[in-house]
């Protein structure tokens, strides 16, 4: 659906180390520069964060989240703590289950250096998923 996501930086190298340390546990490699931008790839797409174009302060959505995938609750734990060891400050709950099943999904905030709503998330999979396993699942013809 996206193609990218981008956030305002109050402070660029800041963001590239809070980023660097917080995607690495999710298999993204380390952000690449581009002037006042630095950019993360992955197979859904693109994150970058940037100082604003218009000289003006970079600030944070008010209500806005933006979601990183994981893989596991590993992977979203060690998110959440790099995160917190990289200058993030911890929001909402602590990291931990949400939701009842179906659709449970394990997750952690944080706010990043220049106040952004981030989380990951592992989405617990469905009933047949967990009991085949990946290598077990009939073919999809479609």
């Amino acid at each position: 659906m996206f193609s990218h996501v981008m956030l305002g930086a109050a402070d660029l190298e800041v963001s590239r180390q809070f980023y660097d340390a917080v995607l690495a546990p999710l298999g993204t490699a380390p952000g690449v520069a581009n002037r006042h931008r630095y950019f993360w790839r992955g197979a859904g797409g693109t994150f970058s964060v940037s100082t604003p174009i218009d000289g003006q302060a970079a600030t944070h959505a008010n209500g806005g989240t933006i979601g990183f995938a994981a893989a596991s609750t590993a992977q979203v734990d060690a998110f959440h703590a790099a995160g917190l060891a990289h200058g993030g400050t911890p929001c909402e709950e602590p990291p931990g289950w949400r939701g009842e099943k179906p659709g449970r999904m394990y997750i952690a905030y944080l706010r990043d250096p220049s106040g952004n709503k981030i989380c990951a998330v592992y989405r617990e999979p469905k009933e047949p998923e967990r009991q085949l396993g990946p290598a077990l699942r009939p073919p999809n013809y479609s």
